[in-house]
């Protein structure tokens, strides 16, 4: 079986070490050593001041929302993960969607203010695939109507934009650490700030409002990780420039094959490092799309339609038709993309895809 993606483990021996001093210590969670140490080792890696290291990434959105204080309406996009979404809607704001770009597949700047009214707050946009998007767009269309910043960067781990982390961007972003992710907690994410107050603030959030043994600063919810996490963090951390080139490699093996099919691929910011997070292509058709899910379902290899549907299209979340998002939905297929997916696989993978699209 090839799955979409397969979580890296570290060699079992390293992690066991970071075990047997948890055993040792018996300080399982509430901000012990480990976590603490993973979040500088970040910090030094991604070169940011300010991060905190939470449960996971939906709840990195909602403390950004929360903590930045905003109501009314949010701006957003349809093409993401419906956690983006979920949470505007869990922390009582309303979602409103603006079309994305054909190519990058991330909002489309263009089309945000017209979306503008005297209710919204902020824009929360997802760098899709770790592909970051418009940010100058971005950010001269907020400071116009004095609107918030966050990003959904839960795909970006080692995504630059003009020579910084992603994450440097937006008054916050915030990422996810599951599994699914190249760079991995087990479950986990983070939220990003330059703001050392509003950092403060989410800090409080994040840990019951706690402030002393007697003292509570804010209405807060429990958002920390566990050491057992922060271990694998920081396992995985020691391999991130091995996991990065092997996805380069591998990208640039499925380039090979496919570019010459007349696949469309999406457009890379050409100002932004990319980190190969997925490796998404897009059909003319859903029909071919699904012929293509198909036959590689009978090979035993599992793709994604992500992002499938389009989230203006859920009952839940319903609202106007989005033509580009819609259709984007349809036709977009991402292939296998992990540590250890061989070239000879790849090579499988996309000769079966050429097959079908020759009949």
């Amino acid at each position: 079986m090839i799955n979409v993606t397969k979580p890296f483990l570290p060699p079992f021996d390293e992690y066991q070490q970071y075990l047997k001093g948890i055993w040792d210590r018996a300080w399982l969670t509430n901000n012990g050593p480990l976590v603490n140490e993973l979040e500088l080792k970040l910090k030094e890696y991604l070169q940011v001041p300010h991060l905190l290291f939470l449960a996971n990434g939906t709840i990195a959105l909602q403390i950004a929302i929360k903590a930045l204080e905003l109501n009314g309406e949010i701006i957003t996009t349809p093409f993401s993960f419906v956690a983006t979404t979920s949470s505007i809607v869990w922390e009582g704001c309303k979602p409103i969607f603006v079309d994305i770009d054909p190519g990058s597949l991330n909002i489309d700047p263009q089309k945000i203010e017209a979306s503008i009214t005297n209710q919204t707050t902020a824009i929360l946009a997802t760098h899709v695939y770790g592909n970051p998007c418009d940010i100058d767009a971005i950010q001269h269309i907020a400071d116009k109507h004095t609107l918030k910043v966050i990003y959904d960067a839960a795909h970006c781990f080692g995504t630059t934009y003009k020579g910084k982390s992603v994450f440097a961007y937006g008054d916050v972003s915030t990422t996810s650490f599951h599994a699914t992710k190249l760079f991995h907690t087990i479950e986990g994410g983070a939220v990003f700030t330059m703001n050392a107050d509003l950092l403060k603030k989410m800090s409080f959030l994040g840990n019951f409002g706690y402030n002393g043994p007697e003292d509570f600063e804010e209405a807060g919810i429990n958002a920390k990780n566990s050491e057992f996490h922060a271990a694998m963090g920081l396992s995985n951390l020691k391999y991130i420039s091995n996991i990065l080139e092997s996805r380069r490699a591998q990208s640039l093996r499925y380039d090979h094959w496919l570019k010459e099919s007349g696949l469309a691929s999406i457009a890379i910011n050409p100002e932004s490092n990319f980190n190969y997070a997925y490796y998404p292509i897009l059909f003319s058709d859903e029909k071919t799309t699904l012929k293509i899910i198909k036959e590689l379902d009978g090979n035993k290899i599992k793709p994604r339609r992500y992002f499938y549907p389009s989230l203006n299209t859920i009952e839940i979340y319903k609202s106007g038709v989005l033509p580009v998002s819609e259709e984007m939905s349809k036709r977009v297929l991402c292939l296998p993309l992990y540590h250890t997916l061989s070239m000879e696989e790849i090579d499988f993978i996309c000769r079966i895809i050429l097959r079908v699209m020759a009949y």
